[in-house]
C-alpha cells in the first residue's frame, strides 16, 4: 500500500479533500485529482479561493528568482515581482485600486537575488505613467542590476482588469515571469465591476484567471547564462495564475506551493433571486505570448468588458454577449459575469427533480479503498461509509473543467490531463457545512 507521502506525489502534491460524485463524462477520467482540493490547516490564507488583491495605492516592488513547480515533478527557473521584503512569487502580486487613485509603484532590482539585467514595469491601458530619473529604456525608465531603483507614478484611469509587465526585453522578461495582474475598481463601489449598475457583482465570489505558457528549455538556459534561439520556442508547460493543473484546484498559498500562491478554482452556487441574486466576477487575462482559447464548461459566461472597456454602443446600449469559449489574445484582458442557473433544480427540494433511488453500498464503485458513485444521472445523498473509505463527494458539489481548447494546452509536458486548466465547482444552495 503506498504511503500518504507517494499519494501526494501521484496526486501532483494535492492536499487530501472529499470532493465529487455525479461527475460529467469528461471528469470522470480525471476524477481522482479531487481529492487535493481543499484547505489545509496550514494554509496562510483568510480566503481559500477567490482573487487576493495587494491594497494600497503604494505598492514597493523588488525583482526575484526562483523556481516554480509542475504537476509531473518537475521544477523550472522564473524571474518574477515580488513585495519588497517577501518572498519570490510567480505571477508578481495583484494590485488592486480604485478609479481615480494616484498610485506609486517603487521597483527595485536588488544586488542579491534580483534579476541580472535591467528591467522595468509598464501598465497597459493606463496613461500619464511617469517615472523618475531612472536608466532610459525602449518603454519606461529601467532598474539596473545591482539594487537600483525607479519609481512609477499615474492615475488610475478607467476601471477594469490589466497587466503589468516589463518593459525591458519584454519578449524575453515577460515569459520569464515578469508580469502580474492590476484591478482598477469603479467609484460606484467594490461590488461593480465598472460604473454601471449592471455590472453588479458578488464580491465574495470574484476570480482572477491569468493565463501563460512556458518553454523550460528558455528557462535553463537563462538560469545557466547560455544563448538561447527564440526562433526555437516551444512550450510545453500552461499555467493558470502561475501554476498548472491539477495544482490549479489547491487553495490560495497552498504550502506545497510555495512561490505560487494564487489557487484558480471557482465556486459558485445556484442563482437565486431572493438569497443569491448577484453573478461572479471572472477576470481573464492573458501574460503570455500565445493566443488561448479558453473553455469553461457549464454554464455560459456573460462578456461585458475587454480590455479594460465596458460593452456599450455609443448610445449607452448594451453590447454585453454571452459566450462559451473565448480566444483570450496575447496582452488582453476579459471581465465576464458568470450564474449558475440550475435547470435540472437538483438541489430544489421542491423543485421538479427526476425521481431516482438511492443507491446501497451494494451499487457503489470501490477500486483501491475510493467510492465512486454507481453512475445515476441525480447525485445521492450524504451517509457513512465503511471505515477508510474515500468519499469523492462532500456534501452535494459537483464540478465542471474550465480548460484551454487547445488541447495540447491541457497537457503537463504532453501528459493529459494538467496545464491549462482549472474547475468550476457548483455547491448547494447555501454551501457546504
Amino acid at each position: 500500500m503506498e504511503t500518504k507521502m507517494e499519494t501526494r506525489r501521484r496526486f501532483a502534491r494535492g492536499s487530501k479533500r472529499k470532493a465529487l460524485l455525479g461527475l460529467s463524462p469528461l471528469l470522470a477520467c480525471a476524477a481522482v485529482v479531487l481529492a487535493l482540493l481543499w484547505p489545509s490547516a496550514a494554509s496562510t490564507s483568510p480566503d481559500p479561493v477567490g482573487m487576493e488583491c495587494t491594497a494600497g495605492n503604494t505598492v514597493n516592488l523588488e525583482t526575484a528568482t526562483g523556481h516554480v513547480y509542475t504537476p509531473d515533478g518537475n521544477s523550472v527557473f522564473m524571474w518574477g515581482y515580488k513585495l519588497a521584503g517577501g518572498s519570490f512569487q510567480m505571477p508578481g502580486p495583484t494590485i488592486c485600486v480604485t478609479e481615480g487613485d494616484m498610485v506609486t509603484v517603487t521597483l527595485t532590482n536588488p544586488a542579491v537575488g534580483g534579476v541580472p539585467e535591467p528591467v522595468s514595469l509598464i501598465f497597459p491601458g493606463q496613461t500619464g505613467v511617469a517615472d523618475d530619473d531612472a536608466t532610459p529604456g525602449l518603454f519606461a525608465g529601467e532598474a539596473d542590476p545591482g539594487g537600483a531603483t525607479v519609481t512609477y507614478t499615474f492615475e488610475a484611469g478607467e476601471p477594469g482588469t490589466y497587466l503589468y509587465e516589463s518593459g525591458s526585453d519584454p519578449g524575453k522578461q515577460t515569459q520569464m515571469g515578469l508580469y502580474g495582474a492590476l484591478i482598477v475598481r469603479p467609484t460606484m463601489g467594490a461590488n461593480f465591476a465598472y460604473n454601471d449598475a449592471s455590472t453588479r457583482f458578488d464580491p465574495n465570489r470574484e476570480y482572477l484567471i491569468v493565463l501563460n505558457e512556458i518553454d523550460p528549455a528558455l528557462h535553463r538556459a537563462v538560469e545557466l547564462n547560455q544563448p538561447y534561439d527564440f526562433s526555437t520556442f516551444n512550450d510545453d508547460y500552461w499555467q493558470v495564475n502561475g501554476r498548472s493543473f491539477p495544482d490549479t484546484i489547491s487553495e490560495n498559498y497552498a504550502p506545497w506551493l510555495p512561490s505560487q500562491p494564487y489557487g484558480a478554482l471557482v465556486q459558485v452556487q445556484p442563482y437565486n433571486a431572493a438569497s443569491n441574486p448577484y453573478p461572479a466576477l471572472i477576470r481573464y487575462a492573458n501574460a503570455g505570448a500565445v493566443n488561448h482559447p479558453f473553455h469553461p464548461h457549464g454554464n455560459h459566461l456573460r462578456v461585458v468588458a475587454r480590455d479594460g472597456r465596458l460593452l456599450q454602443g455609443s448610445g449607452g446600449q448594451d453590447t454585453s454577449f454571452e459566450d462559451f469559449t473565448r480566444t483570450i489574445g496575447s496582452g488582453q484582458t476579459y471581465d465576464l459575469l458568470f450564474k449558475w442557473t440550475t435547470v435540472d433544480s437538483w438541489i430544489d427540494p421542491g423543485g421538479d427533480a427526476v425521481p431516482v433511488t438511492i443507491p446501497g453500498l451494494q451499487n457503489l464503485v470501490f477500486k483501491d479503498a475510493t467510492t465512486f458513485y454507481s453512475g445515476d444521472p441525480e447525485l445521492g445523498e450524504q451517509g457513512a461509509l465503511p471505515q477508510g473509505t474515500t468519499s469523492y463527494n462532500e456534501c452535494g458539489e459537483f464540478y465542471y473543467p474550465w480548460h484551454s481548447h487547445a488541447l495540447q494546452e491541457f497537457t503537463n509536458f504532453d501528459e493529459g490531463f494538467g496545464g491549462l486548466a482549472t474547475l468550476l465547482r457548483v455547491d448547494p444552495a447555501g454551501g457546504c457545512p
